[in-house]
């Protein structure tokens, strides 16, 4: 199975580029499944329904998300009726949504979750423990098993791809914004990357226009940030995963810069 997992989406310049390029790079790369982070979708901050739809609708089959999944309060009704949007499966248990999709791709049975870290991050339950017992309540017959950890720190997300090493398909950060260039197959056959980037706007401070993250760092008085614009990107990870035993054959970074 080709897997194409992209990086958080920010805002419009983000969105754009997803839509103008979802299809290309499906067909290219002869995509099976394609999974985006959509935390940042709706002008760097939550989503709406509208635009979820949208991406749904040109090509994304699962998307996953982090701590500002709830930002935008359209995002609570829309998250309870559609099961391909996830919130951090670590979040409390009345939390509307899910942490984890399971699907049919081509015959094979996928497992998309989503977890979200501790360290510099908002409260929630321990990640290590929640994503354990999702993966208990797997069927076997679940083969494809694909983890978003949504964290600051890189020793966590290295510890998470050290932890599920040889039962899931793959571990790839999400969060910070910057790709690492630390691919590989770890020994029990989990595809890792600690973080796969940013698609949006590299014109200013990871997404966000830079006078206004400069400003907030410089006063107290400060607005919140909008977007950037310009010098897009699109980053991603390409993964080649064995139907039958779930094991990552290989993993490719992307980035693609997109006029």
């Amino acid at each position: 199975m080709k897997v194409l997992m992209i990086g958080d989406v920010v805002a419009k310049p983000g969105r754009i580029a997803v839509l103008e390029r979802i299809q290309d790079l499906r067909e290219q790369h002869a995509i099976d499944l394609a999974i985006m982070n959509a935390e940042n979708l709706a002008g760097g901050f939550s989503v709406t329904p509208q635009l979820c739809e949208q991406l749904f609708s040109h090509g994304i089959d699962v998307m996953t998300s982090g701590n500002h999944i709830f930002d935008k309060k359209e995002a609570i009704d829309y998250i309870r009726k559609q099961p391909r949007l996830l919130r951090p499966a670590n979040y409390p248990p009345n939390t509307p949504g899910s942490g984890c999709w399971v699907g049919q791709v081509n015959g094979t049975h996928v497992a998309v979750m989503n977890v979200m870290g501790r360290v510099f991050m908002p409260p929630s339950d321990d990640p290590f423990r929640v994503i354990d017992t999702v993966i208990d309540s797997l069927s076997d017959n679940v083969t494809v098993r694909i983890v978003d950890v949504h964290a600051e720190a890189t020793s966590e997300k290295v510890a998470m791809g050290w932890h599920l090493d040889g039962r899931v398909s793959a571990v790839c950060g999400t969060h910070t914004h910057v790709q690492t260039a630390d691919e590989r197959i770890l020994p029990g056959g989990t595809a890792y990357l600690t973080d796969l980037g940013m698609t949006g706007s590299y014109a200013g401070v990871i997404g966000m226009d830079k006078a206004d993250v400069i400003a907030r760092f410089t006063s107290v008085t400060a607005r919140r940030a909008e977007h950037s614009n310009g010098q897009v990107r699109i980053c991603a990870a390409l993964l080649d995963i064995d139907d039958a035993t779930g094991r990552a054959m290989s993993i490719e970074r992307l980035s693609l810069s997109h006029e």
